[in-house]
């Protein structure tokens, strides 16, 4: 299946929260559904409350889809207390490579 929708953020956490925000990005509800191909969460190796998003989906609306549902927006809510400020999106569309994580 091919990704035709797609982001990367930057998200900045609450001052000490990183870990926390990490642990919670990684338990996201997203990354069971099918329609989202891509998730991976990356931390700063130098900021760890600076965390890094990228996600593939299979269409812009098939993301709003998920993104409008119940489940998604009681996570939605969990995230928010842990970051600070606005988080910076960047369209991006993954076309391939590789992840291989331990």
């Amino acid at each position: 299946m091919t990704s035709l929708y797609g982001f990367q953020a930057t998200i900045i956490a609450q001052p000490g929260k990183g870990a926390e925000l990490v642990d919670l990005l990684l338990s996201a509800p997203s990354l069971t559904h099918d329609d989202c191909l891509v998730f991976l969460v990356a931390r700063s190796a130098s900021n760890p409350d600076l965390v890094l998003v990228t996600e593939g989906w299979v269409a812009q609306a098939a993301h709003a889809r998920f993104f409008a549902s119940d489940i998604a927006q009681a996570y939605v809510a969990r995230f928010a207390s842990l970051v600070a400020g606005e988080a910076v999106y960047v369209d991006a569309v993954p076309v391939g490579g590789k992840a291989i994580l331990a």
